[in-house]
């Protein structure tokens, strides 16, 4: 491993700092908005408790995502791609950057959509109670909030557990579907640029 002189290292820290402020806040206001104009065009209560479990699968999701990047270790992909096995070379990347991958999955995406689902609920409550007056606001909002968390915390106690136990899986999943993904768009990059040569022949 090449050693990383400390004033690079301190520069890299404040520049990866700022990009983590810059991108979770228009991550947040993306999200927020998002899910706010869909619970506003949903009349349905069970939909909007749908989108609220959504909420929260993808928060655990990522969350045991960024356990199972800590947890993993780097050999066994070395091994993978020395077969050329799809997406050992992807998995070697997200395992040697684990730090920004857990940053970015845990504590980004994961605390965004933490915070999302308490203001989906909010508004799922205030829903509840104008379309059920005889409702107590105060407790069914204790009780959605306590749904919430239980569900949260229960679910990322349930994934962390998994994330450990086979932490080269996961990331093998994920890393062959970001390989999947790459492959998509290049292949589409490769078209136009393909495509841009002819039309010129053709205006020509």
């Amino acid at each position: 491993m090449p050693i990383i002189k400390p004033e690079l290292q301190r520069k890299r820290t404040v520049r990866w700092t700022i990009l983590v402020i810059f991108v979770t806040f228009f991550l947040a206001v993306a999200f927020a908005f998002v899910t706010n104009y869909l619970l506003q065009n949903m009349h349905s209560i069970l939909f909007s408790l749908l989108l609220l479990l959504v909420i929260i699968i993808i928060g655990i999701i990522f969350d045991v995502l960024g356990t199972a990047v800590t947890a993993a270790n780097e050999r066994p992909f070395h091994a993978k791609a020395s077969k050329k096995i799809y997406g050992a070379k992807k998995g070697i990347y997200l395992v040697r950057n684990a730090d920004h991958v857990a940053n970015f999955c845990s504590d980004i995406v994961g605390d965004i959509f933490g915070i999302i689902s308490g203001i989906t609920a909010a508004i799922i409550v205030v829903n509840i109670v104008f379309s059920y007056p005889s409702l107590n606001e105060m407790m069914t909002s204790i009780l959605l909030v306590g749904l919430v968390s239980s569900l949260t915390v229960g679910g990322k106690a349930l994934g962390k557990t998994i994330a450990i136990r086979k932490p080269t899986e996961i990331v093998h999943f994920i890393a062959r579907l970001l390989t999947t993904i790459e492959n998509v768009f290049s292949l589409k990059r490769k078209k136009k640029q393909k495509k841009a040569p002819e039309q010129k022949s053709k205006d020509l």
